[in-house]
């Protein structure tokens, strides 16, 4: 009788974040005793420290156990950051800071979309896509850009992948992103408690929290979430420096990724990647409690509407028109 076919091993893998592609939460745990045997092992037997990588997998398992962001202290915080900034410089031999900049205090942003200018150029995107250190492998964008035909109102029925000079005559554009909804579907289809929204409004997603279940993106009726496929590639000359944790910093492959309003630039008190490179105006931002604020004169004196209203999401972005 013929023996059983065996088949081969699986090879081990060589580090936190090779384990957490590969393995649930559950068989990393497991490995990841295993690996912690294998290295003190390794230390007592004298075995070459650049063969196991010590400081570089240290990193990567105090990253993994970290707490969701909500939870830390602000001590917690700061060490978070530093790691990640330390697995920046060992991984991809880059300098980055990232802030944890907290909302400030009497500040809600909101947005606003000028249907009558925006002529359709998609500065905005490559914008975007630039401050965000977003995928360029697979083209993600939290932006799009819809041409519409007079009566059209929903993007539904828009062309959402024009390749042709514009703008076009007797058509008009819309652009289309996270709303940041007051009352956000995606926050309450969440398992994980990943996303969440700020006291400034913002709607966040702690990308280490997240498992990709894509619950989110389901719930969403405005099409705002993206899920990365693939291990996001950034040209190492292309990628922003300056980050958020909970913004713009490089994410890893299987998370939900979405606009945060530039939150590294607009806690700052700067205006979002998109709203600066629209060559005309069609974007406006600012704080919806501030009575003398820009979008408050717009939402006070044009003729304004948000999708979906019936749905009860209260987005904070509108669209209006001249």
């Amino acid at each position: 009788m013929k023996p059983l076919h065996t088949p081969p091993a699986a090879t081990p893998p060589k580090t936190c974040a090779d384990a957490r592609r590969r393995y649930g939460r559950r068989d990393f745990l497991k490995s990841a005793v295993q690996a912690a045997a294998l290295c003190g092992a390794a230390a007592v037997t004298g075995c070459d420290p650049g063969q196991i990588q010590s400081g570089q997998i240290g990193l990567q398992w105090q990253e993994y156990f970290k707490k969701n962001y909500r939870l830390m202290t602000p001590l917690e915080k700061e060490a978070t950051v530093r790691r990640l900034e330390q697995l920046a410089k060992l991984q991809r031999g880059i300098d980055i800071q990232i802030g944890t900049t907290e909302p400030v205090k009497e500040v809600l942003f909101g947005y606003a979309f000028n249907l009558t200018r925006c002529e359709g150029f998609m500065e905005c995107v490559q914008a975007c896509v630039r401050e965000n250190n977003l995928d360029r492998a697979s083209k993600t964008q939290y932006i799009r850009i819809f041409e519409m035909e007079p009566g059209q109102m929903s993007p539904e029925s828009g062309n959402g992948q024009y390749f042709h000079e514009v703008p076009v005559d007797n058509h008009f554009y819309m652009g289309i992103q996270c709303f940041h909804c007051q009352n956000a579907p995606c926050v309450k289809a969440c398992p994980t408690k990943a996303t969440w929204m700020e006291p400034d409004g913002i709607v966040v997603v702690d990308y280490d929290w997240c498992i990709g279940c894509r619950y989110c993106m389901a719930a969403c009726p405005y099409w705002g979430r993206r899920f990365n496929f693939n291990e996001p590639h950034v040209p190492e000359e292309e990628i922003t420096r300056k980050q958020h944790y909970l913004g713009n910093r490089l994410r890893t492959r299987g998370m939900m990724e979405k606009c945060t309003f530039c939150i590294q630039r607009s806690r700052d008190g700067k205006l979002p990647a998109c709203v600066a490179a629209c060559p005309t105006g069609a974007r406006i931002f600012g704080n919806l409690l501030d009575p003398d604020s820009e979008i408050r004169f717009v939402l006070k004196h044009k003729k304004v509407f948000r999708l979906k209203e019936d749905l009860g999401t209260d987005p904070k972005f509108w669209f209006f028109i001249d």
